[in-house]
């Protein structure tokens, strides 16, 4: 499933599209840009570490609609900013963090929803 919102997107269409991609995918990152362009070095980053450990996983560019993404993703998680990884539903968190759970070597089973 590829999202691609445009730039006239109301707060509830962007919400339902957060919605819908987090409860439809096992891994979704929200990111700016896409797998192909990254826009920004944290989705880049976060895109490279997700991509270590996972094949398959769907990524939702929040460029075209950033200030409603920032509010629909802040509803799920209680932070504004991107990148944000969720698996299986649940918040992980942005580039940081999975840098933080790779050192660590918990990354790839976080990411295989273990």
């Amino acid at each position: 499933m590829t999202f691609q919102p445009e730039s006239d997107m109301t707060q509830e269409d962007v919400q339902q599209r957060v919605d819908e991609a987090i409860a439809e995918n096992e891994v979704v990152l929200f990111m700016k840009g896409n797998r192909l362009m990254p826009q920004c070095g944290y989705s880049q980053r976060a895109l490279e570490l997700v991509s270590k450990y996972r094949e398959e996983f769907e990524t939702v560019d929040v460029l075209p609609a950033l200030d409603q993404f920032r509010v629909a993703l802040n509803e799920h998680s209680g932070w504004e900013t991107t990148p944000q990884t969720y698996v299986n539903g649940e918040f992980v968190g942005g580039s940081d963090i999975l840098a933080e759970l790779d050192e660590r070597g918990e990354l790839g089973a976080t990411l295989s929803g273990n």
